[in-house]
């Protein structure tokens, strides 16, 4: 499978009667009250008359009630409208009879507050206010209702201004800081991994890449971090640390084979080192977290769990990464971009298990300017051959990788792994070397090695470069249409 590799780069009140300043209208259609219409719609409750449904100044019968008050209009009106009234009196259901047939009420159809007139209707017989009471009592009930009136406004019209805000509202008390994780939840993990993570800057910001730190302060990445994908050799290294610091660095070694690097940063001693695990105990399931610098943001942390094992993938047969690359990897869906390649993949002890490489996308390379990115498919070189190559490295300079012995065919189209036929005046198996030596002939094809399932030459260079160098491995191949076995002590040779 060819993949990329993963771096540088308010509520309404109720109507009221006389809404609008327009006493007795309190049928259908009345309009809802404004908040300084409150005072006169506080009047007319005032001056209503318990249980007088309807227009105001009629009873049951539509008869006056004698000694009773009504709101006359000097200048009247048949709506009963007062916006305001030129002048307006108190006058007795008596007196409005009697001005009536002067002349002094002239309008039949005047509304009025509580008892009012009806065409062709006099008072009923009772004794009427006169005088000084009537004015005393008069003054006296308007005062009221008006107090009143401008308390209930004013009530309202402080209550609809509060609707939209309340200066006693609280969410509470800010509960205490918590100080501390779990040490085994992400942020635990996360807190004692990323002091041992670095971002490395190659060729004075040219390309951005990881490492993580090992025992000795030696810091392991990926090769293709340090040779901007098999572009440069030999370029300045900047390595920065999670504290903000940063330091020159220099390549101990590097392996094209394995895409392993050692560099050193200059300057600085006893740095925080991460712990080995074992890649062999990794199972699909298994949490895991991703530790770098995507897109040149340090110190970024992502977890996911690993998708697959044993995933054979080849970098180099679509990017710059040398061509020689291949390795069965671990395949986890903690997101992984571009500038995560060399970070660590660690389990949930905070061990390492891998060393993030490399991204699958749906076709974009964004080291040539696309837009591919994560889409959960992210591979790590397991950590035991990250290991292996990293010793070899810090002891010797150099790494060796595993060899067979013998030329596989590219023209191949078959299931397995082709040995090339014999040529005429060539070898296609080493005299005496692995292959030869467990038994295996030219055009013999290899269907199973090491444990892992052959589909074709380059699932096959995939676990050969994953095993070790002098391992012993199984492996099952096809001669004349019949399976047999053997088992092949691999050859070692330099990288």
């Amino acid at each position: 499978m060819a993949v990329q590799p993963g771096d540088d780069s308010a509520g309404k009140l109720p109507a009221l009667t006389g809404a609008n300043g327009r006493f007795g209208e309190s049928g259908d259609g009345a309009e809802p009250a404004h908040a300084g219409d409150q005072d006169t719609a506080a009047e007319a409750s005032c001056l209503a008359r318990p249980g007088r449904p309807g227009r105001a100044g009629q009873g049951p019968s539509g008869a006056l009630l004698p000694g009773e008050w009504v709101k006359a209009d000097a200048r009247g009106s048949a709506a009963g409208a007062v916006s305001p009234p030129a002048e307006e009196r108190l006058i007795s259901a008596a007196d409005a009879q009697a001005d009536s047939a002067t002349g002094a009420l002239a309008y039949p159809s005047q509304p009025t507050l509580l008892g009012g007139l009806r065409s062709g209707r006099g008072p009923r017989a009772r004794r009427p206010l006169r005088g000084g009471r009537l004015a005393l009592a008069a003054a006296a009930l308007a005062l009221t209702c008006t107090m009143i009136g401008g308390v209930i406004g004013g009530y309202v019209a402080l209550h609809s201004d509060q609707a939209r805000t309340d200066p006693s509202y609280s969410l509470g008390t800010v509960p205490p800081a918590l100080n501390s994780r779990p040490a085994s939840s992400v942020a635990g993990i996360a807190a004692r991994v990323t002091p041992s993570v670095v971002m490395i800057k190659v060729a004075n910001g040219a390309g951005t890449g990881s490492g993580f730190v090992i025992r000795g302060g030696y810091i392991v990445t990926d090769n293709h971090v340090v040779t901007l994908d098999n572009q440069v050799s030999n370029a300045p290294l900047e390595v920065y640390f999670s504290n903000g610091t940063s330091v020159p660095g220099v390549v101990v070694g590097q392996d094209p084979y394995s895409d392993i690097a050692i560099i050193r940063a200059l300057g600085v001693s006893r740095l925080p080192a991460l712990s080995l695990g074992n890649s062999a105990s990794v199972e699909v399931g298994d949490p895991v977290l991703a530790v770098g610098s995507p897109l040149g943001l340090a110190d970024t942390v992502t977890s996911g769990i690993v998708s697959a094992v044993d995933r054979p993938v080849q970098p180099g047969l679509t990017t710059g990464t040398s061509p020689e690359v291949y390795f069965d990897a671990i395949q986890t869906d903690a997101p992984i971009n571009p500038g995560n390649s060399g970070g660590p993949l660690v389990n949930a002890q905070g061990q390492v298990i891998g060393v993030d490489a490399a991204i699958d996308t749906l076709g974009a390379n964004p080291l040539t300017g696309g837009q591919g990115g994560s889409i959960g498919l992210g591979f790590a070189i397991p950590v035991n051959e990250a290991r292996r190559v990293a010793l070899e490295l810090i002891r010797t300079g150099q790494a060796t990788h595993a060899v067979l012995g013998a030329d596989l065919s590219a023209n191949w189209t078959g299931n397995g792994a082709e040995i090339m036929p014999a040529r005429r005046g060539s070898q296609t198996v080493a005299p005496g070397g692995p292959a030869a030596l467990a038994g295996l002939q030219p055009g013999d094809v290899i269907v199973r090695f090491a444990g892992q399932p052959v589909n074709d030459a380059d699932t096959l260079m995939d676990v050969l470069r994953s095993a070790a160098p002098g391992a012993r491995v199984g492996v099952t191949f096809v001669r004349g249409g019949e399976p047999h076995t053997a088992v092949i002590r691999l050859g070692s040779a330099p990288s």
